[in-house]
C-alpha cells in the first residue's frame, strides 16, 4: 500500500497531484523532488510506481519479493540501495530483520518497506522539521535513512552486550553454570549474532562506495558530491558495528567453549567421586566374599573375635580410603 507521497520544494512539504507522472513533472519544474513511501506493495500497486518512475525490472522484482541482502545497485535512470534494519528483543534474546528499498533519481525517491522496524516515517517527520536538510534533495533522504539504520544498529549491538555479559555471568556462575538448557540458549544467542550479521555486513561496501572510502568506490551517480563526507560518517558508524559484532561472535564462541570444558570438568568430577566410592564399598565387599565362604579349614574362622576383628578392619580400610581420596580431591 502506499503510505505516503509528497512533492518537497526548498526543504517543504507540499502536496501534488494524484496522478505520479505530473507530480513528478511538477518536481522537476520546481526543482524540487517527489518522495512516495509504500509498505509491502502488491504487484499492481507498484507497477503504477514503477512504470511512471522508469524503475528497473530486476530492482523491481528485488523489491516486491524481498529477502534481499543489503547492496547497492546503480542503473541507467536510478540508484537502488537495499537496507535491513535490526529489532532486537531482550526478553527474548531474538533478532529480527526487515528490509527497506531505496529507489533514488534526479527528482525522486520511493521507498518499500517490508517487515517492522524500518525507521522511514521517523526520518521523514525528522526531515519535514529540518527543512534546509530536506532542501538538499533526494540524496539528503538516502543519507537520512541510511544514518538512521546504521545508528540503531550500535544501539542493538549495544543491548547485545549488556545481554551477553549477563549470560556470561550466568555461565560461570556455581549455581547455574551447569544447567542443561544454557548450551542452548548460548547457541540461540550465537545464531542471533549470525542473524545481525547478515544484516550489517554486507551493506558495508555500498556504504563504501557511498562514501568513495574504499578501492572500488567509483563515484555513485544521483549522490551530491556535499554529501560524501555525511555517507563517510555512516560508512564509520557501521565499520564500528560491525567490529562490535565481530567481537560478540567471537565472545560468544569462547564462552561455548569455556562452558562445554567447564561440563567435562564437572563430569570428570563426578566419575571421580563414583570412582572412589565405588573403592570404598569393592573393600568391605572383597572381606565379605572371603569370610562368607564355607571352608572348615580358614584363618581364625572359629575365634571368637573373627567376626568385631573383620568389622573393625572393614571400618579402618574405609576410613584410610575416605581420607585418601579426600585428600586428592576426589570426594
Amino acid at each position: 500500500m502506499i503510505v505516503d507521497c509528497a512533492i518537497y520544494r526548498e526543504g517543504h512539504r507540499s502536496e501534488g497531484p494524484e496522478d505520479f507522472s505530473d507530480a513528478l513533472a511538477e518536481a522537476r519544474s520546481a526543482g524540487g523532488f517527489v518522495w512516495i513511501g509504500l509498505h509491502e506493495p502488491s504487484e499492481d500497486e507498484f507497477d503504477l510506481v514503477s512504470q511512471e518512475f522508469a524503475l528497473h525490472p530486476l530492482a523491481v522484482e528485488d523489491a516486491l519479493k524481498a529477502h534481499q541482502r543489503p547492496k547497492l545497485e546503480v542503473y541507467d535512470d536510478s540508484l537502488f540501495l537495499v537496507l535491513k534494519p535490526v529489532v532486537y528483543e531482550p526478553h527474548g534474546d531474538t533478532v529480527s530483520t526487515g528490509e527497506v528499498m531505496v529507489f533514488l533519481g534526479d527528482a525522486f525517491v520511493v521507498t518499500v518497506r517490508h517487515g517492522e522496524g524500518a525507521p522511514l516515517k521517523a526520518v521523514r517527520d525528522r526531515l519535514e522539521q529540518e527543512p534546509e536538510i530536506l532542501g538538499k534533495g533526494p540524496t539528503s533522504v538516502l543519507y537520512a535513512i541510511a544514518d538512521a539504520v546504521v545508528d540503531h544498529y550500535l544501539d542493538v549491538a549495544t543491548e547485545l552486550q549488556n545481554d551477553l555479559e549477563e549470560l556470561e555471568t550466568e555461565v560461570f556462575s556455581p549455581d547455574s553454570g551447569g544447567s542443561r538448557h544454557t548450551a542452548s540458549r548460548i547457541y540461540g544467542f550465537k545464531r542471533q549474532i549470525l542473524e545481525f550479521r547478515r544484516a550489517t555486513g554486507p551493506l558495508a561496501l555500498p556504504m563504501s562506495r557511498l562514501a568513495e572510502a574504499g578501492t572500488l568506490g567509483a563515484r555513485v551517480p544521483f549522490v551530491a558530491e556535499e554529501a560524501r563526507p555525511f555517507f563517510r560518517d555512516v560508512h564509520d558508524h557501521l565499520t564500528r558495528v560491525n567490529e562490535s559484532v565481530e567481537g560478540l561472535d567471537r565472545l560468544v564462541s569462547d564462552i561455548l567453549s569455556a562452558h562445554l570444558a567447564q561440563m567435562s570438568v564437572r563430569q570428570n568430577d563426578d566419575m571421580r567421586k563414583i570412582s572412589a566410592w565405588a573403592a570404598m564399598a569393592a573393600v568391605p565387599t572383597m572381606l565379605a566374599g572371603v569370610y562368607g565362604m564355607n571352608f572348615d579349614h580358614m584363618p581364625e574362622l572359629r575365634w571368637v573375635w573373627s567376626y568385631p576383628a573383620v568389622i573393625a578392619l572393614m571400618a579402618l580400610l574405609e576410613v584410610l580410603l575416605y581420607r585418601l581420596f579426600k585428600q586428592r580431591g576426589w570426594m
